[in-house]
């Protein structure tokens, strides 16, 4: 009996933990839902604390595609770049708490995506880039954040040529640098851009608009390792 009575102490808080209800996409984010908006979305340049020089450039290009994906009009990176760079606004950290309806006057965009990359470094033993990066959402006409979440992503490319013993190691660890040094930086910005920003509720363009209300909403900080 008093096996039981413990058996029972310890599996009834899993099964409360299990039957608990996930909170779903309308509460995380109730402002998409609200006057069936936003439809369209500015990227702004990454704000790049690490010692990468390249990580804004080329994260920066690779965001527009989820996004579209999405269901959301984006505009176009490459005529924002040259607004940014006109208006003295490359430098996104001085936007990411200032008022945007300079943004939507000007381009009609409803959001503002900041990003902030705030690791990306490769690990050539391993054969690993590991990139961590907060994603902003903030509205455009009220100036209200409205989605936030942050991505540890490990991409990894390991290479195994099925060796053994410690000629077939060593040959996977110079098959492994090499396709480390080699990596390009778009795969790596891609798939964290999808690990993230896969929890914004579809947008207009796409066929689950306004109808993932129900669907449970992701958790604010996601870790993930992809190949």
């Amino acid at each position: 009996m008093k096996k039981l009575s413990y058996l029972l102490f310890i599996i009834a808080p899993l099964l409360l933990h299990s039957c608990a209800p996930r909170v779903t996409r309308l509460v995380t984010y109730p402002a998409f839902y609200e006057e069936q908006r936003p439809l369209s979305i500015i990227v702004m340049p990454p704000i790049n604390k690490t010692t990468n020089v390249d990580a804004k450039e080329n994260f920066y290009i690779t965001m527009s595609r989820t996004l579209c994906e999405r269901g959301y009009y984006v505009v176009s990176p490459f005529l924002a770049m040259e607004m940014f760079q006109a208006e003295s606004a490359y430098d996104a950290e001085l936007f990411i708490e200032a008022p945007l309806n300079m943004f939507h006057e000007v381009t009609g965009a409803d959001l503002a995506l900041f990003t902030t990359i705030l690791d990306w470094r490769k690990s050539t033993i391993g054969a690993k880039v590991v990139v961590k990066v907060e994603y902003i959402l903030r509205s455009t006409v009220s100036n209200e954040t409205i989605f936030q979440r942050t991505g540890t992503i490990t991409y990894d490319k390991s290479i195994n040529s099925g060796g053994g013993g410690l000629a077939g190691l060593l040959v996977n660890v110079a098959a492994s640098a090499i396709a480390t040094a080699a990596q390009s930086y778009l795969p790596v910005a891609d798939a964290c851009n999808a690990a993230i920003l896969s929890d914004i509720p579809a947008g207009k363009y796409h066929p689950s608009h306004d109808i993932d209300k129900s669907e449970p909403a992701g958790p604010k900080t996601v870790t993930r390792t992809v190949k």
